[in-house]
C-alpha cells in the first residue's frame, strides 16, 4: 500500500499469503517522487525508500484493520479481499 503525506491510501499490490510484502514495494515506490534532501546535509547511508513516511503506512493499516473483513480476511479470493480493501480505504478516505 502506497499513502500520501495525510495517510491516505493511494496504491494497492496484494502478493501471495505466505510471502513478504517487501519485494512488491520497489515496483510501487520507482513511481514516487520524493522531496530532495536539503543541499547542507550529507547524504544518509540507509536506502531512504524503506523509511519514507513508514508511520503512516503503519497508521493506515491500523485504521483498516479497525474493519474485521480485513482483520480476518474472511475473503477466499484475492480478488475479493481486494475488493474489501479498496472499500475500506475509501470509507478511510472521505471520514479523513
Amino acid at each position: 500500500m502506497i499513502a500520501d503525506g495525510h495517510g491516505k491510501a493511494f496504491g494497492f499490490a496484494l502478493g501471495p499469503g505466505q510471502a513478504h510484502e517487501l519485494p512488491l514495494a520497489p515496483a510501487m515506490l520507482d513511481n514516487l517522487t520524493a522531496i530532495p534532501a536539503k543541499r547542507h546535509a550529507g547524504p544518509v547511508a540507509y536506502p531512504k525508500w524503506v523509511y519514507r513516511c513508514r508511520h503512516l503506512v503503519e497508521n493506515f493499516w491500523a485504521r483498516l484493520k479497525e474493519w474485521r473483513a480485513v482483520a480476518t480476511r474472511y475473503e477466499k479470493t484475492a480478488t475479493s479481499f481486494l475488493a474489501v480493501i479498496h472499500i475500506a480505504a475509501a470509507v478511510n478516505w472521505i471520514k479523513l
